[in-house]
């Protein structure tokens, strides 16, 4: 069994940060995400997609800020528990919540962040007969890992950003890359949609536009996949693998049942501190709604600040907190000067 002060669900950005907060309070955290790799989404989707509104960086890349915010937060120690999915939460005594994972992972603490970004992801797949079927032996709705398609004859459809940011970074590893858009706009970044242009000129990329997948044949292995287009018609292409990347559909899940106010998949909050109507449960970035809510990293930066203020006076109800800037202690400086 795993105990801590913080128990946060979801370890994307808004997460991480609540870690480095939490732990000039000298509070420990454990975070919880059904994703393999802590960063949520800016890593396992976007790594690549740059992003302007983070204060001090004119430009960040998604992965480089996940990167930044590991390490930011690497004094305090906090524990992981990746690739399992929060299930059930109950009450196993004062002030103290039990969590257990898909797996059977238990994990114990007297606060509960839920920063869960828009809930479980599942990816939305296209209507094509028998796809199923070839899941995980050709057929892939993310990329994890580039150098499992190295050499490879890839197909990729979509129309936005992962689409586009993949066709551009697995052009350098693939034998051969085909990408199909059932329009002939983008939806993605223009420079990312200039880039795949630039690519299809030089032939390092088969662009089809007006096209879509409209089947898929193999021997318990992909093999070919049906194409339909508006020029040509219909043909087979022989491919290793086929990339569908419509994106993510968002659900609450397991957080649905756990007693929690809920307006349109969102979790209710109080602004004072973004608590829910659960004592010592909190819900904190994308997951949670209010009046003027702006579902933007650094306003879940904002809501991680103020909650952890709360966590504190909730664990410690009768401790005073002596609140410091970091530009005047440091971090180390903390260390002594939390419990007065």
């Amino acid at each position: 069994m795993i105990q801590t002060d913080i128990l946060i669900i979801g370890a994307g950005p808004v997460g991480l940060f609540t870690v480095f907060e939490a732990g000039l309070l000298k509070l420990r955290c454990h975070l919880v995400d059904a994703l393999p790799i802590a960063g949520g989404q800016l890593a396992e989707i976007y790594p690549k997609k740059p992003i302007y509104d983070i204060p001090g960086y004119p430009s960040v890349l998604a992965g480089e800020l996940v990167d930044n915010l590991m390490e930011q937060i690497a004094p305090f120690n906090p524990g992981f528990t990746l690739g399992e999915r929060a299930e059930e939460i109950k009450e196993v005594g004062e002030k103290m919540y039990q969590l257990t994972t898909n797996r059977g992972t238990v994990i114990q603490a007297p606060v509960i962040a839920i920063a869960a970004g828009l809930g479980c992801f599942e990816p939305r797949k296209p209507p094509i007969p028998g796809l199923d079927k070839f899941e995980d032996k050709g057929v892939d709705y993310m990329v994890k890992d580039p150098e499992k398609f190295r050499d490879k004859r890839l197909l990729i459809a979509g129309g936005g950003d992962s689409a586009l940011d993949w066709t551009i970074e697995l052009a350098d590893i693939a034998q051969e890359v085909t990408l199909i858009h059932r329009r002939t706009s983008f939806r993605g970044a223009l420079d990312s949609v200039d880039k795949v242009m630039e690519l299809a000129k030089k032939n390092k990329v088969n662009l089809i536009t007006e096209a879509q997948a409209t089947g898929v044949s193999g021997n318990g292995v992909l093999k070919e996949v049906t194409i339909k287009t508006k020029s040509q018609g219909e043909f087979n292409k022989e491919v290793d693998n086929f990339i569908p990347l419509f994106g993510l559909t968002p659900k609450l899940g397991p957080i649905a049942n756990w007693g929690l106010n809920i307006d349109k998949n969102a979790i209710l909050v109080d602004t004072r501190d973004y608590s829910t109507n659960v004592p010592g449960i909190y819900a904190i970035g994308d997951i949670n709604t209010y009046d003027g809510k702006l579902k933007l990293i650094l306003c879940g930066f904002h809501e991680g600040t103020l909650m952890v203020q709360s966590a504190f006076k909730y664990i410690y109800p009768d401790a005073k907190l002596s609140f410091k800037y970091t530009t005047v202690a440091g971090v180390n400086g903390f260390e002594d000067q939390k419990l007065a």
